[in-house]
């Protein structure tokens, strides 16, 4: 092993290391590493951002960009109204639901396939008297076994795709991952919908809404006026049990009193933390003139009392609620979107799921001003299952995290649009367009059409539908770019010159060698199946992309020692990457579901593990039949 052997498969052991680590982005690991292989001399700097023009980091793109389209135009809508009846039984209403995931996954992004269906599926779950997390979770795992059946349809198969290409046998085909993928789809759906669902656990605790009974808090101000003063908790604890809410919490000073004295009494200033049903969150808080807490502008909290307590004031007046001694220049101040919250006469409550791209990961209600800007109220947040125990305004929200909102649905609508949610209880974020959703379409069908052809490459094809998608308004121009999930474009971009030094090291070819020797022993069937598993195995823990990107390299050279094909090992690759069964880290679907379905981190093995011994049990036959060695 020389130096710089040793040396790249240092960076990379630690690149996994960071990426199972999970406290930094994957996107950022990724520039780490290709920085790394830099100013080690491993990959020239001129060559360092190459990865970038990559066919398959432009087809991921452009893929992405689709697939908003056919989301935003409403033609995964009218399909979904068009495939699934609204009166079977639960068996085969899950079963069409998850079908239908697999067969969109296999022409669009499957996260996005996955977001377009859940609501479907959580309304199905309630309509069936059934726990949400047993229709999502074969919802969500249909989506990812129809993703391994097409060239575009999971970023892994197009960065396989790639790295064929570089060893001068060409790129795949579109449907040539088709006849192992859809047997191996198939066969791990029919074992999901005949048995797995049943191993999914039922978490009393996530309602069908995706909360628990009782899990709504709110936080409520005690004003300076009001029948609540001087009232003491237990008096106002027992004027909310008509409401069926209690009080949970109480906030004075900026300190959480989590258990407080029911003797003790409120003051002004004072902040409840109330605990109730959705539908009771409106009558508790009316049964004693309480108002929904606002966000305490920063600057104020370095403050004396006197002036925090001014500052509230000042918040109250500024919401709308409070009459009085209103200061005009503070309502000019407020913005457009207060006035179109004024002169909404509907206010409703909708719950939305934080995608894993969503900007507001790692943000808090403060942080964003939400009051301030959206004037809307974040009133709960269910964190799988559980309810937050800290401030609401200063969570930290996560991916897969359930916010139940409450302003006015327009509103509500532009702000999930704009900061990656995706609506539960309602389908209100998506308005059909008929003409649009037959021009998305129909430049989806072309484009496919012109890459399995072959006509041109899938790059070009795809580029040229998202320039005709923007011509055509299917997608705006000026928000196309917000499509595209940049942290794996990075990611793709940063790895592929990283897993062209392992190659020029001759890492890859070392790696392979031991594995041959020491496990497989010379055996291309053994070796093909230990590429299968180490890639599963890694893509339950780390980002698939990634996956695909470090074992495409070792696969290569696997192929290479043996003097057999490189095709089989490549779509192992492929097969593998993609089914990431046993962690809600494993796959964006996997989080997104996790919220919603009231989920623990441990409950996604107990239908993953055999899942996935049933795709390697049917995906090494298939590969032997399909690719021989």
């Amino acid at each position: 092993m020389n130096e710089d052997q040793v040396i790249i498969l240092g960076i990379l052991a630690a690149t996994m290391a960071m990426f199972l680590w999970g406290r930094w982005r994957h996107d950022m690991v990724a520039a780490g590493a290709l920085l790394a292989c830099v100013l080690a001399g491993l990959v020239p700097a001129g060559d360092a951002f190459s990865g970038f023009g990559h066919p398959a980091v432009i087809t991921v793109a452009c893929v992405l960009i689709l697939s908003r389209g056919l989301q935003t135009s409403g033609a995964v809508d009218a399909l979904t109204q068009r495939a699934l009846p609204g009166s079977t039984g639960p068996v085969l209403a899950t079963a069409m639901l998850t079908a239908l995931a697999a067969v969109l996954s296999a022409f669009m992004n499957n996260v996005g396939a996955l977001a377009l269906l859940m609501p479907v599926a959580i309304q199905m779950a309630s309509r069936q008297g059934l726990p949400p997390g047993r229709v999502l979770m074969p919802v969500a795992f249909g989506s990812i076994l129809g993703g391994m059946t097409t060239l575009i349809g999971t970023p892994p198969n197009l960065i396989v795709s790639g790295f064929r290409a570089d060893t001068g046998m060409g790129t795949f085909a579109m449907f040539d991952f088709a006849p192992v993928g859809v047997v191996v789809a198939a066969v791990g759906i029919i074992f999901v919908l005949l048995i797995g669902w049943r191993l999914v656990p039922i978490r009393e605790r996530a309602g069908v809404e995706g909360f628990e009974t009782g899990a709504y808090l709110t936080e409520a101000r005690i004003p300076e006026k009001g029948k609540v003063l001087d009232m003491t908790l237990r008096q106002i604890e027992d004027a909310l049990d008509e409401a069926d809410a209690q009080v949970i919490g109480l906030i004075r000073d900026e300190v959480r009193m989590p258990a407080p004295n029911p003797a003790r009494k409120v003051r002004p200033g004072d902040i409840l933390v109330i605990e109730a049903e959705p539908e009771a969150l409106a009558s508790a808080l009316s049964s004693l003139d309480l108002e929904l807490e606002e966000d305490v502008p920063k600057e104020s909290e370095e403050d004396t009392d006197t002036n925090k307590d001014e500052a509230n004031d000042r918040n109250d007046k500024g919401s709308g609620k409070r009459g009085g001694q209103d200061n005009d220049d503070e309502e000019d101040d407020e913005g457009e979107d207060d006035k179109r919250a004024v002169a909404s006469d509907e206010i409703v409550l909708m719950e939305l799921a934080v995608l894993p791209d969503s900007n507001l990961i790692g943000h808090s209600a403060t942080d964003i001003r939400l009051r301030d800007r959206y004037s809307i109220n974040l009133l709960a947040v269910s964190r799988q299952g559980r309810r937050s125990t800290s401030r609401l305004k200063s969570t930290k929200l996560r991916a897969g995290d359930v916010l139940l909102m409450q302003g006015a649905p327009e509103i509500l609508t532009e702000f999930a649009a704009s900061t990656g949610c995706v609506p539960l209880a309602e389908r209100a974020l998506r308005i059909p367009d008929r003409r649009k959703a037959l021009t998305a379409g129909g430049i989806m069908l072309v484009a496919v059409g012109g890459a399995a052809f072959g006509l041109v490459p899938a790059a070009i094809s795809f580029a040229a539908a998202v320039l005709a998608s923007m011509a055509f308004r299917v997608v705006s121009p000026r928000t196309v770019y917000d499509a595209i999930d940049w942290p794996v474009i990075v990611l793709l971009g940063a790895l592929i010159p990283v897993a062209g030094a392992m190659a020029v090291t001759g890492a890859a070819d070392l790696i392979a060698t031991e594995l041959l020797e020491r496990v497989a022993r010379g055996h291309a069937v053994i070796a093909l199946g230990i590429i299968l598993v180490v890639t599963m195995t890694l893509s339950d823990f780390m980002n698939n992309a990634a996956t695909a990107a470090v074992m495409c390299p070792i696969a290569i050279g696997t192929a290479y020692q043996l003097g057999v094909s490189a095709d089989p090992f490549l779509m192992a690759v492929a097969v593998g990457a993609s089914c990431a069964f046993l962690t809600p880290i494993g796959h964006q679907n996997n989080t997104l579901i996790l919220g919603p379905g009231g989920f623990r981190f441990g409950d996604y093995w107990r239908m993953g593990l055999p899942l996935e011994i049933i795709v390697v049990a049917v995906a090494i036959p298939m590969l032997l039949v399909v690719w021989p060695l």
